[in-house]
């Protein structure tokens, strides 16, 4: 909720798609710059506290996001949307703590032979989520304002804290005694990066994401394309997860095991060709049928990605790697909100979407031929 609405809230104070763009570079670099460490206190601290206290950093950041939306209180009309850019930036730590926290957790929770499906309903629940939020933000923004907006998330933020609640405490893995924080830090790195199958899934997702992410583009495509306005602009939000969730759904009953490898490249490259057909059409409701299938595709690696990392990481070391992930693909989709606005800018906005789409299945071709292990995994294998 709170993306679609800091974006046509953005949107209205600015009119610019550099500054759409620049949202995501606010959030991208400290998640970047913190993503390790948060790795490396996943594995060494209690991940439910850490869940716990960054979701409330979060909560803290939208209650600014709302005392910024008062008007009377001017401090949009006197700072300009500086302030907003910090908040992001806020949110940006507090998702690089967040995520391999809860990765790490999810490993805890189920047992080994269960994480294909696990990755598959933890994706199903959080693409449900992503569907809802842009759609309920868009029309609460739509019908009544920022603010109101703004105070629908933070309960739901307050009802995540209460749900957390809920959770046990889990033993945290052994750590090796000796090992200093630098030592701890390359750990996860090295371990990625001599794993070809993670280093090359990663890299996929994180190449594709940075040239494909035209969703930070959906508020002028809403204004000045199709003309749906914030209604319209939170159910193009929501398609792409529609179709991921339809995917999902499928794939817990059919998981892509025997052929991932090749699954993850049919997947990538339909993405790509989903990007190129969106910023072609002029319909909204055929707009709408491009982005469920982009997401339905995108789904796939998704899941692949997810379940090879929890086949293939050692429990000692998920905080850690999980944060390498958040770096290559998380961090991926702010940058490439950015490079989605610098492109507009600089291309036009309908070029720069399909140059974006091309590169993605250029990058498809690349990494098939280049890592071999990637196109032929076989998740049902790796014991």
């Amino acid at each position: 909720m709170q993306s679609i609405i800091v974006g046509w809230q953005m949107y209205e104070l600015t009119k610019d798609p550099l500054a759409l763009g620049l949202i995501g570079l606010a959030e991208a670099l400290p998640n970047i710059f913190t993503a390790l460490f948060a790795g490396n206190a996943a594995d060494r601290y209690n991940r439910k506290h850490i869940i716990t206290w960054f979701t409330l950093l979060f909560l803290v950041g939208t209650t600014l996001l709302f005392l910024f939306s008062i008007k009377h209180l001017g401090i949009i009309t006197t700072f300009g949307v500086f302030p907003i850019y910090f908040v992001v930036m806020i949110s940006g730590v507090s998702r690089a703590f967040l995520y391999p926290s809860i990765i790490a957790l999810m490993s805890q929770l189920v047992p080994r032979h269960l994480y294909t499906n696990a990755s598959t309903w933890n994706s199903t629940m959080w693409h449900i989520a992503a569907i809802t939020g842009p759609a309920f933000g868009g029309l609460i923004y739509g019908f009544f304002g920022v603010r109101v907006a703004y105070l629908s998330v933070l309960f739901f933020l307050l009802l995540a804290l209460l749900l957390l609640g809920f959770l046990k405490n889990y033993p945290l893995p052994a750590i090796i005694p000796g090992e200093t924080l630098f030592q701890r830090l390359s750990t996860g790195i090295k371990f990625v990066f001599h794993n070809q199958i993670l280093l090359g899934a990663m890299s996929l997702d994180m190449f594709a994401v940075l040239f494909g992410g035209a969703v930070a583009m959906l508020p002028i495509f809403a204004a000045e394309v199709l003309y749906v306005g914030p209604q319209g602009l939170g159910f193009l939000r929501a398609a792409p997860m529609v179709g991921a969730v339809i995917m999902s759904l499928i794939m817990a009953y059919r998981p892509p095991l025997v052929h991932a490898g090749r699954y993850l490249m049919i997947g990538v490259a339909g993405f790509g060709l989903s990007i190129i057909s969106f910023a072609l059409s002029r319909n909204f409701y055929l707009s709408l049928g491009i982005l469920m299938l982009s997401g339905m595709f995108d789904n796939i690696s998704v899941v692949i990605r997810a379940t090879a990392m929890q086949l293939l990481t050692p429990d000692e070391m998920r905080g850690r790697v999980a944060s390498v992930n958040a770096i290559f693909i998380g961090s991926s989709n702010e940058i490439g909100s950015f490079e989605s606005g610098l492109a507009a800018k600089l291309m036009g906005l309908i070029p720069s979407v399909i140059f974006g789409g091309i590169m993605t299945l250029g990058i498809v071709g690349f990494t098939s031929k280049f890592t071999p292990r990637l196109r032929k995994l076989n998740l049902r294998a790796i014991k």
